[in-house]
């Protein structure tokens, strides 16, 4: 296994990812032009050897902002504020679709129904800003958000502390320890992954938000097709290859077109009820780390290990 990251490099990428926005808006607070996000600057170099990738134009954010109509800028304020720059130059176009804005009209209603809405909305693109795109090393993809109260926070399978992991994170452990015998999970027993994300895996829901208490509320709303977005964008101009992990069939599916020069890992998802079903013996981390270090060099590998007190690896 890789060498394990320092607390304070992991600092130093928290909070080189932050928003620059003192508040965060809600899902529909007015806003005008606003100030680029943490993408206008470089992001924080990840603690293992990044894989290069071919530059890009530089997104002129604001010339942009300045172009929507106010109801798109109302409509689209926790975009604007909160979804990384790196992913919003090329998520642009879709945010601005007819079936995008049709989602957050009805994400609006739901909030003026006084509906609670998981994960806090400043958490829902927190994917994006823990994983900027010029980072992506990984992708695990996860459905819907965990729906009950502080635990979803915008990255798959993990929990806010001190939330104890759920059964699926549980058995994801386990199999971690039959790859790697010396992982080391997080702390206190928890559940927190932003260790990961901030190393290059992209944690990814199908959904991003979700009605409290009330699993798959959000879905068919529109999420899907914005997330199958996000995982295209990965495959098109993360041009040297990252690896993909689809657990379980609904994750399959969303991977069904993505080829060379990136790889798929497929099996059964890790919830108690398919498990037994090989889960255990998929060898995924393993695996990922071997494709890695084979197709981009020594160092390339992600550090597995969790044990990052959660103050220091934020949220």
């Amino acid at each position: 296994m890789s060498l394990k990251r320092k607390a304070a490099d992991v600092a130093a990428a928290a909070e080189a990812k932050k928003p620059k926005n003192a508040s965060i808006t809600s899902f529909f607070g007015t806003v005008g032009a606003p100030k680029s996000s943490p993408a206008s600057s470089s992001p924080a170099a990840p603690a293992n050897t990044p894989i290069p990738q071919p530059a890009t134009s530089k997104f002129n954010k604001d010339a942009w902002v300045a172009k929507l109509t106010e109801e798109q800028r109302n409509l689209l304020a926790l975009e604007i504020n909160t979804l990384h720059d790196s992913w919003l130059a090329h998520l642009k176009d879709e945010i601005t679709s007819k079936e995008f804005l049709d989602l957050k009209r009805f994400l609006q209603r739901e909030a003026e129904a006084g509906k609670t809405i998981f994960p806090p909305s400043k958490d829902v693109y927190s994917w994006s800003r823990h994983t900027p795109l010029n980072t992506v090393k990984a992708v695990i993809l996860g459905q819907d958000p965990y729906h009950n109260v502080n635990q979803a926070h915008g990255l798959c399978f993990s929990v806010l502390p001190p939330t104890k992991p759920p059964p699926s994170l549980v058995n994801i452990y386990k199999a971690l320890t039959v790859d790697y015998p010396d992982f080391s999970p997080p702390p206190n027993n928890s559940g927190l992954l932003t260790p990961w994300a901030d190393r290059g895996v992209l944690l990814l829901n199908t959904c991003l938000t979700v009605r409290a208490h009330e699993a798959n509320s959000h879905a068919g709303k529109g999420w899907e097709r914005f997330t199958q977005k996000v995982i295209d964008t990965v495959s098109k101009t993360r041009t040297k290859g990252v690896v993909f992990l689809a657990w379980g069939n609904p994750a399959a599916k969303r991977v069904d077109k993505i080829r060379l020069p990136h790889v798929v890992l497929k099996s059964v998802h890790p919830s108690p009820l398919s498990a037994s079903k090989g889960w255990f013996q998929c060898g995924h981390f393993k695996k990922t780390n071997a494709w890695l270090k084979e197709h981009h060099g020594e160092g390339s590998e992600i550090d597995w290990n969790l044990d990052v007190d959660p103050a220091v690896a934020g949220t």
